[in-house]
Formats: C-alpha cells, sequence, structure tokens
C-alpha cells in the first residue's frame, strides 16, 4: 500500500469503486431523479489520528445511516499517522468496509499532516454534491444526514448545516459559537463570561443565552458533523492551513457566511459526541496549538493598527497563561 497518494482506494481485490447501490425507502422528499442514483450525492470526510477506540463504532453508525439514504455516496478516511494502529485497524477490516460502504477510499499519511490538511486531502477527492465532514468520535442517528439534507434542499442560501451534538448521557452538548471577538478574552480573563454564563454580551462567543433546543442560523456550529454543499466548498475555497487543528473551522464559516450564505443549526437532527477524544492524548500539544491558532485567527482579519495592537496584548496575554495550563494538564494526566 502506498502512503501519501491522494485517493488511493481500499476495495475488495483492490477494486477502485463498487458500483452496486442499493435501494432503500426513504421520504418522497429525499427521492432523487433515477439519472442521479448512479451519481455520487455525498462525500463523507473522516480524518483520523489515534482514532482506534471510536473509529469503529463512528462507522458501523453511518453505515447504518447510509442505508436510508437513497443516493449515491462515498467514504473517504485519511488517518494522520496514527501511532494507535488505526491505520492498520482500517487496512485489516477491509472487507468490512466494503460490505459497510459500496465507495470508499483510505489515504495514510506517512506524517500527521494536522487534522486541517488531512480535510483538505479528502476535499481535493470528493465528488459529492453535498460533502459531510465528520469528526472520528461522532455516533450518528440513523436519520440525521437525512434531515440535515432535506434542510439543504428545501433552503437555497443555506450552504453549511449542522446537527445538535448530544454526550453520550444524551445531555445536549452545546455546540454553536458566534465568532470570537477580542474583548470575549477579555470577559474570560477577568471572570465575567463564568459570573454571567446566560449573557447575551458577557458570554457571546459561546452563545451562552442559547439552549440549543431550537432551529437556527448560527454563526459557527462545531466542527465535529458538518455537511455542506459543493458549490459552497467551491466558491468559499478549502480549510485555511495556516490553522493545523483549530480555528480553522471558524475561519471556514467566517469565510462561508462573508460569500452571502446562511449557516443553519438544526435542532431536530442530532448525533452522539465523545468530545474531545483525540484532542485530549496531547491535550499540552494542543493547548500551545489552540493559544496560537486563536491569535493568528484574529491576525488574519485586522486591519487597523489599532486591531494589530490589540492581537499583540492579546498575543502576550495568552503566552503568559499557557505555562501555567500546559503544567496543570501534565498534572491532572499523572493523577
Amino acid at each position: 500500500m502506498h502512503r501519501n497518494r491522494p485517493c488511493f482506494l481500499l476495495g475488495v481485490h483492490h477494486s477502485l469503486i463498487h458500483t452496486g447501490i442499493s435501494k432503500e425507502e426513504s421520504d418522497s422528499a429525499m427521492q432523487p431523479p433515477t439519472e442521479q442514483r448512479d451519481c455520487i450525492q455525498l462525500s463523507v470526510i473522516i480524518v483520523t489520528y489515534n482514532s482506534s477506540d471510536v473509529i469503529a463504532e463512528c462507522l458501523a453508525s453511518l453505515s447504518h445511516a447510509l442505508h436510508s439514504f437513497p443516493w449515491a455516496s462515498e467514504v473517504l478516511l485519511i488517518d494522520n499517522a496514527s501511532s494507535d494502529q488505526t491505520d492498520r485497524l482500517l487496512q485489516a477490516n477491509a472487507e468490512k468496509l466494503c460490505r459497510q460502504f459500496a465507495r470508499h477510499r483510505i489515504i495514510l499519511n506517512d506524517k500527521n499532516l494536522g487534522y486541517t490538511a488531512g480535510i483538505n486531502q479528502g476535499l481535493q477527492c470528493a465528488t459529492g454534491r453535498y460533502v459531510l465532514l465528520l469528526n472520528p468520535d461522532i455516533v450518528l442517528q440513523p436519520d440525521s444526514i437525512r434531515r440535515l439534507l432535506q434542510r439543504l434542499e428545501s433552503e437555497p442560501r443555506v450552504g453549511v448545516v449542522a446537527p445538535q451534538l448530544r454526550f453520550f448521557a444524551h445531555l445536549i452538548q452545546p455546540s454553536c459559537r458566534s465568532f470570537p471577538r477580542k474583548r470575549d478574552v477579555v470577559y474570560d480573563c477577568i471572570g465575567l463570561s463564568f459570573l454571567f454564563p446566560k449573557s447575551a454580551e458577557f458570554n457571546r462567543w459561546r452563545m451562552g443565552d442559547f439552549d440549543h433546543q431550537e432551529s437556527r442560523d448560527v454563526d459557527q456550529p462545531q466542527g465535529a458533523f458538518l455537511v455542506a454543499k459543493k458549490a459552497v466548498l467551491d466558491a468559499v475555497g478549502a480549510l485555511d492551513e495556516r490553522f493545523p487543528m483549530f480555528f480553522s473551522d471558524v475561519d471556514w464559516c467566517r469565510r462561508v457566511k462573508q460569500k452571502g450564505w446562511r449557516i443553519l443549526f438544526c435542532a431536530d437532527a442530532y448525533a452522539l459526541h465523545k468530545q474531545g477524544a483525540s484532542v485530549f492524548q496531547k491535550r499540552p500539544e494542543m493547548i500551545v496549538s489552540s493559544h496560537r491558532s486563536f491569535v493568528q485567527y484574529f491576525q488574519k482579519y485586522d486591519v487597523s493598527h489599532w486591531q494589530k495592537y490589540c492581537s499583540a496584548l492579546l498575543h502576550l496575554w495568552l503566552l503568559v497563561i499557557t505555562l501555567p495550563r500546559v503544567m496543570f494538564s501534565f498534572l491532572e494526566r499523572r493523577q
């Protein structure tokens, strides 16, 4: 098997694509014309890194969800040089993958290119009218994809949709945020966002005043489960690889809205999310990466000298708090 060759496909007898498509009963609103059923309508992109304990459940739930989906789909799996045998697990289950997904591709990277670069590898290969960006620690519900695509089909100016996320105990997981402002960092630092958690001003970034129980337009849903029209991706472009792990989804959603598309949070579709399954394995490194990307996000959109000066102060403050946060995470790991 060759690594770092984009769009390498793995299947029974190394067939590139299996053309058989099972036809399931579905809502008439989701039934495509006959001539569309043999065309790939949905591309699913999953980037794995040390995901061996979650990927099997994710793929099983995805397979179940796609069985109620009347269109042809493809699954693109990109592994970022996992050290926990995730790549070997995917290869060892080649036959099972072929039973689960008639069309699937596996890309194995020799080194960890970062989440954002992995997503972009998948986007280069995606051919569907819709693209689902999916974390490996997600467990889908049988009708979640169908419900989300119904919303995309019915609302022309909606370019991106996301479901409600829940913890495995089925409690709602706050998953939407407003685009961050520099003063949101100040509110966090002086504790106002914690003193007034439901404030539309002091906790605006985390949307503390939103209970995630109704559908509405949002700035940025969590990137763990996003469905976008391919037309949006073509217009907006790929994720910005200056943000290797964090804030690439925030930046991309901002560019989507700048192009005039709506982003919709759909409370009538949900998925379970084991939050941070990969991130917590290397928490100190992730803290540093998050802080760096936070500053780079602001710097990308700074125009005036005053904005640049504020970003420099923010950078200095984040440098100050990075060391104690990293030390605390080491202590947590040792306990």
